[in-house]
């Protein structure tokens, strides 16, 4: 009787502290995005062309060498795919025309935008800087879904019972703009172009079968180091009390407040399918609030960079200057976040608040 009790409350305990990809949640995820969850395309895409990312200290603290990632370690898809039971999602481009992708793949690549480059060039006469964006990214995946999945039957079972991760996707579509000498009033006039092509996206994955797809939002840009050093101010009025740039975040939160109503109407139109919303914003703000509850010293410096108030007078590369253990810093090169905040906003949308539906209950 005894060990029947013991045997009980062990398998109880395991079963707590089981990710839910071991109840067989979702059997695959698919991403799509930037830097922020690009796992390898952009670095694979370079072929021998040099590239900091492709060396230390980019990949130091988990890996302990450069994967492709623009972090120190692992970013947010990879702490969404082992929390879900699944091996870190593979960058597409290595295996496009051959891989199985038997746990999805990941088709995000650094310096991707939204919209495409002849919408920029035809409307503001602005040649954006992005090696990719999100229509190239859509056309490799459909590519790789006729191959992994022919036909219409195969591709809808597939999907149905994937993940689909869309983004964070559309930040460089204002980042490239705004580290220009642009008129920052240009980029909310184009932001609901943004939005839109974020929605017709999910709308076309939700098309080929996908039930189940989680749209994060923008980060409050105005507490990122490199807006930071390059839109330094002397009036207090242009900072809130943490010191970050009001203008930025509110820019920000324009954005997200957008996106959510894209969302909401996905939602109307497509009944039976799961869309999440994931506040990127409010669970960055959380190690912005209280740094100290996280082990961050300061959230608004850079780990790896040059000298000045942000660090961020210099790339970081391996000539940089490491500032200290990446564990206690929220940036890691100006732009890109560490391992540590990866986990702490992906452990937000995976058990909530910072998700609609926590991603841990959605299925």
């Amino acid at each position: 009787m005894g060990s029947s009790i013991i045997l009980l409350a062990v398998s109880f305990v395991l079963l707590l502290n089981s990710p839910v990809g071991f109840c067989g949640c979702y059997k695959r995820i698919f991403t799509f995005g930037d830097s922020i969850i690009d796992t390898g395309n952009f670095a694979f895409s370079s072929g021998n062309n040099p590239t900091p990312i492709k060396e230390l200290p980019y990949g130091m603290t988990y890996f302990n060498r450069p994967t492709g990632r623009v972090s120190d370690g692992r970013v947010i898809i990879d702490f969404y795919a082992q929390a879900l039971g699944l091996p870190l999602i593979p960058p597409s481009m290595p295996e496009e025309a051959s891989g199985q992708f038997p746990t999805g793949a990941n088709f995000a690549v650094f310096g991707s935008t939204a919209l495409s480059w002849d919408y920029y060039k035809t409307k503001y006469n602005f040649a954006m800087p992005a090696p990719s964006h999100l229509e190239l990214q859509l056309d490799s995946f459909k590519t790789v879904l006729a191959r992994i999945a022919p036909g219409d039957a195969a591709t809808k079972s597939l999907l149905g019972e994937s993940l689909v991760v869309m983004g964070e996707i559309g930040g460089n579509d204002y980042n490239f703009w705004f580290f220009k000498p642009n008129p920052k009033e240009t980029a909310s006039q184009y932001m609901p172009d943004v939005v839109g092509r974020i929605g017709a996206a999910v709308q076309e994955v939700i098309g080929l079968g996908a039930k189940a797809v989680l749209v994060p939002g923008n980060f409050p840009i105005g507490c990122v180091p490199t807006y930071l050093g390059m839109f330094q101010s002397n009036s207090t009025a242009d900072y809130d009390e943490h010191g970050c740039l009001v203008w930025f975040n509110d820019f920000s939160q324009k954005h997200n407040q957008l996106l959510q109503q894209e969302v909401a109407r996905l939602r109307s139109q497509n009944p039976g399918v799961q869309i999440i919303f994931a506040d990127y914003f409010g669970a960055f703000m959380q190690f912005i609030q209280n740094p100290q509850s996280y082990g961050i010293d300061d959230p608004l410096v850079a780990c790896c960079g040059g000298d000045g108030r942000y660090h961020t007078g210099k790339g970081c590369d391996k000539t940089a200057k490491i500032w200290g253990d990446p564990g206690k810093f929220a940036s890691w090169d100006g732009i890109h976040m560490t391992e540590k905040a990866y986990s702490i906003i992906a452990q937000g949308v995976l058990n909530g608040p910072y998700a609609d539906t926590p991603l841990l209950k959605a299925c």
